[in-house]
């Protein structure tokens, strides 16, 4: 019987590659078999990534893009399509959060930036939309593919300070279940649409609300561990074997759907 779990020689695209998730998945993905191609804006942390992974043996292409801007992404397919000829998985991992866009304990809604509440909303609304509306085409075309979008805890429920991130990580979550179906639908049931939205995981967007500057944990921090029945934050590792899981033909039957990977925080936090 043959691996349901197996990745081999799937070539994967993930978006915001560079960025803490997105180096642990890429390089998990890579020990897998997986063809892995690195689109982000910061040229010198990806050739730094990708030169690291082909060190380790893996098959690893970094391109610069800019996931706002559809002709970029249009050449980035057309490389892809040139060296690999097909793209079976696009993560959808670029995103973040701005200073402006969040609400302080000593602020109110009045006190919003909403200049900055629109670039979050561009950055992982739109950084999930266009990429989708570009590499979906060869899967398309192919009558098979996968699409995985990363949305977050923050979608599911209302969180403090983040109003911004969590009103666009909402978006992401309802345009995972709209283009399940719109794929399913249109072009066949081998296209297949979902998302991860990760708990409390330190990256370098929450990090100065989770962490002091000496390493220990913030009040908040301590008010949000009080109420998870782990009693720690996530580990980027803890997401890969959702993450392949939703890559594989393991889960060939699964769309539309919104996986929390958050320690148990929305099903047992009050």
């Amino acid at each position: 019987m043959s691996n349901l779990f197996s990745i081999k020689d799937r070539v994967v695209i993930i978006t915001g590659g560079c960025g803490v998730l997105g180096t642990s998945m890429a390089n998990h993905l890579a020990s897998e078999g997986a063809k892995v191609v690195i689109l982000d804006r910061n040229a010198k942390l990806g050739n730094e990534l990708v030169d690291s992974m082909i060190a380790k043996g893996y098959d690893a292409l970094f391109l610069e893009t800019d996931v706002l801007n559809k002709e970029i992404l249009e050449q980035n397919k057309l490389n892809i399509m040139q060296k690999y000829g097909r793209i079976d998985v696009l993560i959808n991992a670029a995103g973040g959060n701005m200073p402006g866009a969040t609400i302080a304990p000593d602020k109110t809604i009045f006190d919003l930036q909403i200049d900055a509440f629109k670039k979050v909303v561009d950055l992982n609304l739109f950084g999930t939309v266009l990429p989708t509306m570009v590499f979906a085409e060869p899967m398309v075309n192919s009558k098979k593919g996968c699409i995985i979008n990363i949305s977050s805890e923050s979608a599911l429920r209302p969180l403090t300070r983040v109003a911004g991130y969590g009103a666009a990580k909402a978006a992401v979550s309802n345009f995972t279940k709209y283009m399940a179906g719109e794929l399913a639908t249109k072009f066949g049931p081998g296209l297949r649409v979902n998302a991860i939205a990760p708990g409390f995981f330190i990256t370098e967007q929450n990090r100065d609300l989770l962490l002091n500057p000496d390493g220990s944990y913030t009040d908040r921090s301590k008010t949000i561990l009080a109420h998870t029945p782990f009693n720690r934050f996530g580990e980027p590792e803890e997401l890969l074997g959702t993450l392949q899981w939703l890559v594989s033909d393991a889960s060939a039957f699964v769309t539309g759907v919104v996986i929390p990977v958050d320690g148990g925080f929305d099903a047992f936090s009050i």
